[in-house]
């Protein structure tokens, strides 16, 4: 099959043929129809997450069964089915409490096994469980879900990271009250879900905080009730401002140290920061120790503490209900060959999400 190759930080993925295995166990064996390219596998690419070479990256997919192994119950060919890295074991204390997000024995061969995945003879490294880079994956059957063949597979494509991971923040992690103030730091494709999430919830006032316009207009068509150009203006001040002293509640969607920070700077006093984005491994926030006399929170969100195989059936229902706008999302198409240009314009700033579709 082909796949696009991760060779280590700050060089480009190239396409290659790899070999796949047949599934063994609980396994899969997915058709990739569509892929989208997440700002999480960039962090990987530009070094701020260590990540060993070779490997095939990519974590945010949807298509098409085309084969099971022995021991699989749920999932036949021809199943329509999101990918989500939240693979979970279903034993452990995590999964028995219902944070099946947290599991942290998550099914995996050994290395007594063959590898799922090899590139001129040796093995290469399946990245979050998933490898969506490439037109075929192997995965455990808790890491998808079956959804109806009539949704569009790019969109649904979508649902297995940045949706489910924005509008889950809002409505799973920090369950916001309707009514509420909010604030989103970072209109990508995380903040634009994160900013639906919040519609979704009733949120009366949805400000949106970004340095590019294009994607604060964008912010607008989803939910944005007011917008913030953190290029030209101090976005904290602007948020006190704006609601008369702070929101009830602040999101970062972009994984910087300077928005984190801000983001817990703008709540009022009680309110409650959450932390969605990917900061790079080594650095710290640094908080007004004061501030927590207010009973200011933060908190950190794994994928909006999802529970995906429910989750996401009712994202589809609220895409389907138009309350949930995910065709506006897809802003660009491509191949799999497009895949470093896809970062290229994410860097840019020129794309919410751009989808590989492998069809």
């Amino acid at each position: 099959m082909k796949a696009a190759v991760f060779h280590g930080p700050h060089q480009p993925l190239t396409i290659e043929t790899v070999d796949i295995d047949k599934p063994m166990g609980r396994e899969v064996l997915v058709r990739t129809v569509a892929s989208g390219v997440c700002h999480s596998d960039l962090h990987f690419v530009d070094g701020l997450y260590p990540f060993p070479a070779p490997a095939i990256l990519g974590h945010e997919a949807a298509g098409i069964v085309e084969a099971v192994g022995p021991q699989v119950m749920e999932f036949r060919p021809g199943d329509h089915v999101i990918c989500c890295l939240s693979l979970f074991c279903g034993q452990c204390e995590y999964c028995l409490t219902g944070k099946t997000h947290l599991c942290q024995t998550r099914p995996t061969r050994t290395k007594g096994e063959p590898p799922k995945l090899s590139w001129k003879g040796q093995p290469v490294n399946q990245f979050a469980n998933l490898s969506a880079y490439a037109e075929q994956m192997l995965v455990h059957e808790n890491a998808l879900v079956k959804i109806d063949d009539q949704m569009p597979l790019a969109q649904a494509a979508l649902i297995g990271c940045g949706v489910t991971t924005g509008v889950g923040a809002v409505l799973n992690t920090a369950r916001i009250e309707a009514g509420s103030t909010t604030a989103i730091f970072g209109a990508g494709g995380v903040g634009l879900a994160t900013i639906q999430g919040a519609r979704i919830a009733g949120a009366r006032m949805i400000i949106a905080v970004d340095t590019v316009a294009a994607k604060l207009a964008r912010a607008k068509d989803l939910g944005a009730t007011h917008l913030v150009d953190a290029s030209k203006d101090d976005p904290v001040k602007a948020i006190r401002t704006l609601t008369g002293g702070g929101v009830d509640y602040s999101f970062e969607a972009i994984g910087l140290k300077v928005a984190a920070e801000q983001c817990f700077d703008c709540i009022k006093p009680g309110g409650t920061a959450t932390v969605i984005g990917m900061i790079p491994v080594g650095q710290k926030i640094e908080l007004d120790g004061p501030m927590f006399l207010r009973e200011k929170k933060i908190q950190g969100c794994s994928m909006g503490s999802n529970r995906f195989k429910v989750d996401m059936p009712r994202y589809i229902e609220l895409y389907r209900q138009g309350r949930l706008k995910l065709d506006e999302m897809v802003t660009r198409r491509g191949k799999l060959e497009e895949v470093n240009e896809a970062f290229r314009a994410m860097k840019a700033g020129e794309v919410a999400r751009t989808v590989l579709m492998f069809d």
